[in-house]
C-alpha cells in the first residue's frame, strides 16, 4: 500500500487541511523522523557506500579480487 493510500485511507480528502502528503503523513504518524550519526550525513561517506557495493557486485558477478 502506498504512502497516499494509507494516508487516504485514514483521512480522507486530506488535501483539505495538508499542503503536502509528506505533512498529513507525518501528523498521522506514517512517517517519523530517525535520529542518526552526523557522519552518515556526508556526502563522501554515502558515495564511498555506493562505490563499495557496486565493486563487490561487479567481483560477485564477474570475480576477481578485491584492492585495498
Amino acid at each position: 500500500m502506498s504512502l497516499r493510500d494509507q494516508v487516504e485511507s485514514l483521512l480522507p480528502n486530506w488535501e483539505r487541511w495538508y499542503p503536502s502528503l509528506f505533512d498529513a503523513a507525518s501528523d498521522l504518524g506514517l512517517i517519523k523522523a530517525e535520529v542518526c550519526d552526523p557522519g552518515s550525513l556526508l556526502l563522501t561517506r554515502r558515495h564511498r557506500k555506493v562505490q563499495q557495493q557496486a565493486a563487490d557486485a561487479h567481483r560477485e558477478k564477474w570475480g576477481g579480487k578485491a584492492q585495498d
